[in-house]
């Protein structure tokens, strides 16, 4: 295994993941809610009234917060090396894996574990299994 030194960006990548932490710990304390994206996605698809405006602006905030970025720094370049069959498939799977999961890395990696809770707990392990079994048939046995 080597590292590439050239994207190697240890210093943002910790401040990344502090803001993370930061702002999932303030939606929870503020709005006694998770920032699981799941969740939070898939409560707009069965509306509550008075639940959907906060739900709209996370999800708008995800989307629009690369733009507002690009603002003050040029966006990297991203390098797809898949076909687009394949990313359909790994998003309808990813989709499915969150409703059996009950939740998604971000619910069950970030909020839960921060929070000691079990089920997150078993949730993270097993969403890291999968992804090392994944890259090793995908790298070692396929191809």
């Amino acid at each position: 295994m080597t590292i590439d030194w050239a994207n190697f960006t240890p210093w943002t990548s910790l401040a990344g993941g502090v803001l993370i932490g930061l702002a999932t710990a303030m939606f929870l304390l503020l709005n006694g809610r998770i920032a699981g994206i799941s969740g939070i996605l898939g409560g707009l698809l069965r509306p509550i009234k008075g639940d959907v405006g906060w739900r709209v602006a996370f999800i708008a905030g995800l989307i629009f917060s690369p733009i507002a970025f690009s603002v003050a720094a040029p966006l990297p370049v991203a390098q797809i090396d898949a076909d687009a069959v394949s990313l359909i498939v790994a998003g309808l799977l990813v989709g499915i894996g969150t409703r059996y999961g009950s939740g998604c890395t971000s619910g069950h990696g970030v909020c839960g574990l921060s929070r000691l809770s079990p089920r997150s707990m078993v949730a993270t392990a097993l969403f890291m299994l999968a992804g090392f079994v994944t890259v090793f048939i995908t790298r070692h046995l396929i191809g």
